[in-house]
Parts: C-alpha cells; sequence; structure tokens
C-alpha cells in the first residue's frame, strides 16, 4: 500500500489473546484510522475472561463503550453485528483498504479460506481478497494441524498475510504489555500504519527475530 490506509476493518474472533486485538484497536484510533470493529460472539466472552472490559451484546452500546474507553473520534468507530449485510465491509465498491482479523481462531481462518462468508466478518475477508486489498490474520493456537497448515498456505498464495501471535524477545520485553506489543507492532506494520511500539531490528544490540 502506497500510502497508510485511512479506513480499516478489525474482527475480533474468540481466539485467546483478546489483548492483541483491544491493544490494536487502540493504536489505530490513536493514529487517527477510521475503525470498522466486527466482534464475534465468542470473541466478546473471551474479552470479558481476559481483560477487564465487558463488551456489551449489542453493536450500538458496545460502540458507545470502546468509544469512550478509547477516547476515540465522532464517528471515528463503528461496529457492526454479524449480519449487518449492509455495512460498508460487505461490498466491494465500499470495502476500506485493510483489515486484520486479531486474533483469529482457526475456525475463522478455515472459513475465510473456503469463501464460507456466513458472517459479516468472514464476508469482508472475503471482500479483501477478491479486491486484491491487504489482509493480515493474526492466527493464536498450537500446536497446528495439518488442516491449519493448508489453510494457511491457500490464502498466503490469495496474497493474504498469516501473522502468528509469536512475540520475540530481543527488545527485552518487561511485562506482558511489551509482549502484546511486539505483535501488534508487526501487525500495523503489514497494515501500513507507521509506529514505534518496540524497537526495530538493529536498534537493540544483539538482538535476534
Amino acid at each position: 500500500m502506497p500510502h497508510p490506509p485511512d479506513t480499516l476493518a478489525l474482527a475480533l474472533t474468540g481466539a485467546s489473546g483478546a489483548r492483541y486485538g483491544l491493544r490494536l484497536l487502540q493504536c489505530l484510533l490513536q493514529a487517527g484510522v477510521r475503525v470498522h470493529l466486527m466482534v464475534s460472539e465468542p470473541g466478546r466472552l473471551v474479552t470479558e475472561l481476559e481483560t477487564d472490559l465487558t463488551l456489551p451484546e449489542a453493536p450500538a452500546d458496545m460502540e458507545r463503550l470502546l468509544t469512550g474507553h478509547f477516547a476515540a473520534g465522532p464517528g471515528q468507530l463503528r461496529v457492526f453485528g454479524r449480519e449487518h449485510w449492509t455495512a460498508p465491509v460487505a461490498s466491494g465498491s465500499s470495502a476500506p483498504q485493510a483489515m486484520a482479523i486479531c486474533p483469529c481462531t482457526t475456525a475463522t481462518l478455515a472459513a475465510v479460506a473456503t469463501g464460507s462468508s456466513r458472517s459479516l466478518m468472514e464476508r469482508a475477508a472475503d471482500v479483501m481478497l477478491k479486491e486484491r486489498h491487504r489482509l493480515v490474520l493474526v492466527v493464536r493456537e498450537t500446536p497446528l494441524s495439518e488442516i491449519h497448515l493448508e489453510h494457511m498456505l491457500r490464502l498466503t498464495r490469495m496474497g493474504a498475510v498469516i501473522l502468528p501471535a509469536s512475540p520475540a524477545f530481543y527488545h527485552h520485553p518487561e511485562g506482558i504489555d511489551d509482549l502484546v506489543d511486539f505483535v501488534v507492532a508487526r501487525t500495523l506494520d503489514h497494515l501500513g500504519i507507521r509506529n514505534d511500539l518496540i524497537p526495530r531490528w538493529g536498534e537493540v544490540p544483539g538482538g535476534m527475530d
């Protein structure tokens, strides 16, 4: 992408790692990006289990809560439900320039790889692929089966970026936040959003990626 995108789609699924998705959302909003957010029901439940946030079920209520929580600008964040088929992300004529699924379950990975489009977030990912826009999937699963790997290979060949939630340690993390920021920084890089969340390679003596 020659220019940083001004609008992005972000989906949070039910994989462990809700902090990755919330931190990514925070960074995107702080960068002035307009975000079209989709949260699956398992994603909403995992967020409640892993963080201090309790996300409302209704998209409008979730939008108000997250707008206030992250001090987003008016209209900067829009939240869409599972079957909101009139959302801009559902059509190539109004699709954002890029999308991240963070964290991404292997079930969502499979749905995107096979083009099932059973929910809005799956349809949005399908639109990214057909329009040749950037799609980043932050997969959080271990170990990986042959099925998972085949789906990753298939999507990579389609042009998607498979970015496993695998933090590095060369930047000498002092806590969980630093580990989260490593994965989020790499995701932002592939979305075309400049950031300085972590030291770059070569900025840390003796570092290895």
